[in-house]
């Protein structure tokens, strides 16, 4: 079996794996579906929690420095015009002149540049003023994907208004979310009372945030709602080298997507923001990027964002957020730095990176780690008509799902549930046979290799325990 490059691996074939195996559906497609949403199916909702878990794990529980929090979508608008999000949390718009369709201007200047390398000079579309994205799009004469001219590229804020109450007026006006960062710094001072933490520690949070983004044809790597996992680290900056803590936060990012989700380090790289890509509050940012399909793209973004943050919620809030330093009573605004990452943006990663095909047996498999796949193990009857071997089937079933997560399947062929489960990513299949019945032994298959071997029931506990850990 040969592992595609990321090159060749196209979104369209994890796209139609992802629908047909139920990790990923569009949204209420029985009503033609709802732009930039979807929903995630019986086994990509197991792979989201198996990341979640993963990452509370890696970066909060194991920790003694890092505490948790659960904010709430809705924040008090104040908080998102003193983080900046009401005056500056935009993308750049461009119109269709004559259907009025609507579209991001750096990702058709992106997507035109892909489609014609030769004009590509490493540019940085992301540092680009709307002058400077016009400029572009006159210079390449760039059309909307329906062949018409574009407007002039103009701001459009991306946060979500709603409203509370049975009234709507300005009063009344909120936001969903467009980070969960803002949590956590609004919180900064409860927790500081109500857990007496020393600096430095930080504070984890994994949830929803929404962004009214014009998005082209990248499946769940960028859409409406979305699932972040972030990190607000706090100290101070008199006794903690940043750089220091900068490049252990990046030691640990780098460490979780390899080691602990498997991914493969040939399709990960850093990539430094310029001065004038990076925000004027941040000292010093950096994406970790993974090739997907249509590029390399930010997975992971750590960020040293100095006391903005806490300088501008106090300010509004006129209250204060210093921290008091309980041996030299010194009263500061610790500084910040800021790991975070898209859950969904991660079960992409995983599901480019673990597509395989493998010619010579005409399958696909999905060979994620064993403590990732959505099931650990499967267990078939060798026939379903067979009730002594269904019932022989069943209970080994049983037995093992009280430790394992155990997929049944008794439908089709012995041949065909292989493929469908090699599809699904379980690294093991055990088949109930005529054999099992004389001796107590099963039929164990191996996913990647499709080799087999027979084992005893008595040790398959020991084996597996070795197999998957």
């Amino acid at each position: 079996m040969t592992n595609e490059t990321k090159n060749s691996v196209s979104l369209e074939n994890i796209t139609a794996l992802a629908k047909r195996r139920g990790f990923i559906y569009q949204t209420s497609e029985i009503y033609g579906g709802l732009a930039n949403s979807y929903d995630y199916g019986p086994l990509g909702t197991e792979l989201l929690l198996k990341i979640k878990e993963l990452w509370w794990n890696f970066f909060i529980r194991r920790r003694d420095d890092m505490l948790g929090l659960d904010s709430q979508i809705l924040l008090h608008p104040e908080t998102w015009v003193a983080s900046g999000h009401v005056d500056s949390f935009t993308d750049p718009l461009v119109e269709d002149q004559l259907n009025h369709k609507r579209y991001r201007a750096d990702l058709l200047i992106e997507e035109y540049l892909n489609k014609h390398p030769e004009e590509q000079k490493e540019i940085i579309i992301a540092n680009l003023s709307t002058s400077e994205l016009d400029e572009l799009i006159g210079k390449y004469q760039i059309k909307s994907p329906d062949g018409n001219p574009l407007s002039k590229t103009q701001d459009f804020n991306i946060l979500f208004e709603t409203a509370i109450g049975a009234v709507t007026d300005k009063k009344s006006q909120v936001y969903l979310r467009g980070e969960t960062a803002q949590g956590i710094f609004s919180n900064f001072k409860q927790i500081l009372n109500s857990n007496r933490q020393k600096l430095p520690f930080g504070v984890g949070q994994i949830g929803k945030s929404f962004r009214n983004e014009i998005t082209t044809g990248q499946f769940i790597f960028r859409t409406l709602e979305f699932e972040q996992a972030e990190i607000e680290y706090f100290f101070d900056p008199d006794t903690n080298s940043w750089e220091d803590l900068f490049r252990d936060w990046q030691n640990q990012m780098w460490d979780f997507v390899t080691k602990v989700l498997g991914i493969k380090e040939e399709n990960l790289r850093w990539r430094r923001h310029t001065d004038k890509e990076r925000s004027h509050y941040s000292k010093e940012t950096y994406d970790l990027e993974y090739h997907y399909p249509f590029g390399w793209k930010e997975l992971w973004g750590i960020a040293y964002r100095g006391d903005y943050d806490l300088r501008q919620h106090q300010e509004f809030s006129k209250k204060s957020l210093e921290y008091i330093d309980p041996q030299t009573n010194k009263k500061f605004l610790p500084h910040v730095i800021e790991p975070a990452a898209g859950i969904n943006r991660l079960l992409l990663m995983l599901l480019c990176d673990a597509y395989q095909e493998d010619p010579s047996k005409e399958r696909i498999v999905m060979a994620f780690k064993a403590k990732i796949a959505p099931y650990q193990l499967a267990v078939f009857p060798l026939l379903k008509n067979k009730n002594e071997l269904v019932d022989k089937a069943k209970q080994v079933y049983e037995d093992l799902r009280q430790t394992y997560q155990v997929a049944w399947d008794d439908r089709g062929n012995i041949g065909k549930r292989y493929l469908s489960q090699d599809e699904i990513g379980t690294p093991f299949c055990l088949t109930i046979d005529f054999e099992t019945l004389e001796n107590d032994t099963v039929t164990i298959r191996h996913r990647d290799s499709a080799k087999q071997e027979r084992l005893a029931i008595s040790e398959l506990n020991n084996y597996l325990k070795t197999a998957l850990a």
